[in-house]
């Protein structure tokens, strides 16, 4: 099932996509929902960011390949940083980067939604506190990152944290594949499932210390490299059975 989040008529709302043709709904996917009877086509709503999460949840250095080719340690352990809700920008809409930004990349990877209440789960528990999945675009600047005490501007600035299209609850995280693609070339492409601590192990581990709750998000981090983008450019980051999740990168004046 794919859970769409959009506007119509001045109106956000949450919706069920089969093709081209969204069901609306009263409700949610968290806390219940029920059909209205009413259908839209896709072309005719404004799609927004598929959850506002309550907390925004990220994973750093997770694939081995990216580690090496940033030139730091494999870690030991998994660790979750934060993300600020302010950097979060829909399928579609534009990544602004600021007239100051110098070095900025992407990063393509694939987002976990949580669907319920979450508290010391085992490994073998942890999938089924999954709602679905969705795409996420982890776009830094690197300077700022490196220069900086904190990633308030590296990794928060507005629009940095495009997330979409929709969330799929029917996906096999075994069988897909991220592919990245900068004004329609190939630049990236890996197993989705190579990570170094997989979605199971971080929701236990972090499920020790702190509570889950429904919609929040997990970002489990990527792989590949980046170039530093320029003003006009497309990136396209795909992965299997979620769709593709497009933004333009557009430079302030």
């Amino acid at each position: 099932m794919k859970w769409i989040r959009y506007t119509q008529a001045g109106r956000t709302s949450y919706g069920i996509l089969e093709g081209d043709r969204i069901t609306a709904v009263r409700g949610d996917p968290f806390r219940g929902h029920e059909t209205t009877g009413e259908t839209l086509r896709l072309d005719d709503v404004r799609l927004e960011v598929p959850v506002v999460p309550p907390t925004f949840y990220c994973v750093g250095l997770n694939y081995v390949t990216h580690i090496g080719t940033e030139g730091l340690k494999i870690p030991t352990q998994p660790d979750v940083g934060y993300r600020a809700n302010n950097a979060l920008q829909a399928h579609g809409q534009d990544v602004m980067m600021p007239a100051d930004a110098t070095k900025v990349h992407y990063e393509g990877e694939l987002v976990v939604v949580i669907g319920r209440k979450t508290r010391n789960v085992s490994e073998a528990e942890a999938r089924g506190c999954v709602l679905g999945y969705t795409i996420g675009n982890d776009v830094s600047e690197r300077v700022w990152q490196g220069s900086d005490r904190t990633f308030w501007r590296a990794k928060n600035s507005d629009t940095f944290k495009p997330m979409g299209p929709w969330i799929e609850t029917q996906a096999d995280v075994d069988t897909m594949e991220t592919v990245v693609r900068l004004n329609g070339e190939e630049r990236t492409r890996f197993r989705t499932n190579d990570m170094l601590f997989g979605i199971d192990r971080f929701i236990s581990t972090m499920s020790r210390y702190l509570t889950l709750h429904p919609g929040d998000i997990l970002w489990m981090g990527t792989d590949g490299h980046s170039p530093d983008l320029r003003d006009g450019d497309v990136v396209d980051i795909s992965i299997t059975g979620l769709g593709t999740l497009t933004n333009r990168f557009v430079r302030a004046k």
